[in-house]
């Protein structure tokens, strides 16, 4: 199995960043940041998101990463553990899977009682194989929705704004990446990755 990467964040001082990696690695930075005197605004972005992330930066840098959310199992192999699970018998699995109510037509559920594993086993490898096949579409779209969500932010009064947000749900990469040419560098430097860094130049 790959390794999951792990999760990036990025902590803007005004229009600077101000640091970019790990999680616990921003905290400090932002940390030691927030406490100089008359310091600007300070804000962390979680880079698969988009958005804004609230964190106690009280005490010492061992409270602090203490305090620190903890990232949730890895999607697959959450679902590997937990199918091994199923098939030595019933009971509880122990990592990673949520209990929520699904609706469907008789016909499917009597289709997913006779797959291998039961119904459950077969919803994840149904999810897992959709997941495959639209990835990239859902790549695009997650990457286009964090680059939006992160401009609303920091550069929603900027010049070109409405423009380069049409642009940037036209796919237009070009005429996006000219539209905030002006805006302050690392904010233009960090809403271009997030929107294309996973794509090549058209």
């Amino acid at each position: 199995m790959v390794e999951p990467t792990r999760p990036q964040f990025t902590a803007f001082i005004g229009p600077q960043r101000l640091a970019s990696g790990p999680l616990a690695e921003v905290a400090i930075a932002v940390m030691n940041a927030s406490r100089r005197p008359a310091a600007p605004p300070i804000i962390i972005f979680a880079d698969a998101t988009g958005q804004p992330i609230d964190l106690d930066l009280r005490g010492t840098e061992r409270d602090v990463i203490a305090r620190l959310p903890q990232p949730a199992p890895h999607p697959e192999g959450a679902i590997e553990q937990t199918a091994a699970a199923e098939s030595r018998g019933r009971g509880r699995p122990k990592l990673g899977v949520v209990a929520r109510e699904v609706t469907l037509l008789p016909r499917h559920w009597e289709w997913l009682g006779t797959q291998p594993g039961g119904a459950s086993v077969a919803l994840r490898k149904l999810v897992e194989e959709a997941r495959r096949a639209n990835g990239d579409a859902d790549r695009t779209r997650a990457a286009r929705d964090a680059a939006y969500r992160f401009m609303s932010v920091m550069a929603g009064n900027l010049s070109g704004f409405e423009e380069a947000s049409r642009a940037l749900f036209a796919d237009d990469r070009r005429r996006f990446v000219g539209l905030v040419a002006a805006w302050p560098d690392d904010i233009r430097d960090h809403v271009v990755k997030l929107a294309f860094s996973d794509r090549a130049e058209p």
